[in-house]
C-alpha cells in the first residue's frame, strides 16, 4: 500500500475514533475545560497527528492509547460525580475575587490574575466599575460569575410588580424552506395550521428562509427575499382589540336601550368582560 494512502485511512480511521469518544466524554470537552479536561484534550489531538503521519507505528497502538485516554478521563468524571474532594482535585474549586464590594489581592494573586484580568472579566459582563459589584468568584473553568450591587441590578417587571406572560422556548417549524415536523408536534400544531398561517401572510413554504412558532400559535418568518416585507404576528394584539370592541358595544347597547332588565344585563355583561380584559392583557400586550 502506498504511503500517502495509509496516512489517508490512518488519519480518517483515528479521526472517526477520536469523534466518538470527544461525544462519550460530554460536551464538557466542547466548552470551557478544567485543567484535568484540557490535558485530555491535548493528549488525544497529540496521539492521532502522531500516529496519523507515523506510518512505523502499529495502528493498534494507537488505538489502545486513545482507548486508555478515554477511559481514564471517563473513570475519573463518573467518580467525580459521587465524590466532592476528588471533584475539587480534578476540576478545581472557585475562588472569591471580589466580596463586599473589596478586591481580593491574595486570592488574585494566588491564582496569578491580575488587575487587567480582572477588569477585562468585569467589561465582558458589561461592568465598567468595580465598585459597582458586591460579590465576584473566579470559576475553575476561568470564568467570572458577577454579582452586582442591588442598586445595579437592571429592574425587573417584578421589581415594579408587573405580571408578565410565562415564556417558553420558540420552536423552529421551518428551515430552509421545509417543514420541521417535530417542534410543530412539540406545540400540539400541525401543517394544517402552518400552511393556513402562511396563506394569511401570502408566503409559500419554498420562500421561508426560517420560521418560529412560540406557544400562543404566533409565527415569526423570514424569507429568501429580504426586499419582501412580512406582516409581524398579530394574533394576540388582534384578540385584545376585539375583546375591546366587544366590551365598548355592551356599553353602548346599555346606553341605548329603555329596558332596565336588559340595561342591566348588558351593564353587567361589560363589567364581567373588562374584568376579563385587565387580568389577560399583560399576557396580550
Amino acid at each position: 500500500m502506498p504511503g500517502w494512502v495509509e496516512v489517508i485511512l490512518r488519519s480518517i480511521a483515528l479521526l472517526m475514533i477520536l469523534f466518538f469518544m470527544t461525544k462519550g466524554l460530554g460536551k464538557k470537552q466542547l466548552a470551557q475545560m478544567s485543567i484535568f479536561e484540557y490535558i485530555t484534550g491535548i493528549v488525544l489531538g497529540g496521539i492521532v497527528a502522531i500516529h496519523s503521519f507515523d506510518t512505523d507505528q502499529p495502528f493498534m497502538h494507537a488505538v489502545i492509547a486513545l482507548l486508555l485516554w478515554f477511559i481514564i478521563p471517563f473513570t475519573i468524571e463518573r467518580l467525580s460525580l459521587k465524590s466532592k474532594r476528588l471533584r475539587d482535585f480534578t476540576q478545581g474549586k472557585s475562588t472569591v475575587v471580589i466580596q463586599d464590594g473589596k478586591i481580593m489581592e491574595d486570592n488574585l494573586k494566588k491564582e496569578g490574575y491580575t488587575t487587567d484580568d480582572l477588569l477585562e472579566s468585569l467589561r465582558q459582563k458589561d461592568i465598567f466599575q468595580y465598585a459597582d459589584v458586591e460579590f465576584a468568584v473566579l470559576e475553575p473553568t476561568g470564568s467570572l460569575s458577577v454579582l452586582p450591587k442591588s442598586e445595579n441590578k437592571p429592574l425587573t417587571p417584578k421589581d415594579m410588580g408587573l405580571k408578565v406572560a410565562p415564556k417558553k422556548e420558540p420552536q423552529t417549524v421551518i428551515m430552509d424552506g421545509k417543514v420541521l415536523l417535530e417542534p410543530l408536534a412539540n406545540l400540539s400544531l400541525n401543517t394544517n395550521w402552518l400552511e393556513a398561517e402562511l396563506d394569511k401572510m401570502n408566503v409559500s413554504i419554498e420562500n421561508v428562509f426560517l420560521a418560529q412558532a412560540d406557544t400562543d400559535g404566533q409565527l415569526t418568518v423570514d424569507l429568501y427575499d429580504d426586499k419582501i416585507a412580512v406582516p409581524s404576528p398579530s394574533e394576540k394584539p388582534l384578540l385584545l382589540a376585539t375583546m375591546k370592541k366587544c366590551q365598548a358595544d355592551l356599553e353602548l347597547f346599555a346606553l341605548g336601550t329603555e329596558n332596565q332588565q336588559s340595561k342591566a344585563m348588558y351593564e353587567k355583561n361589560s363589567q364581567k368582560l373588562q374584568q376579563a380584559i385587565d387580568k389577560i392583557s399583560p399576557y396580550l400586550q
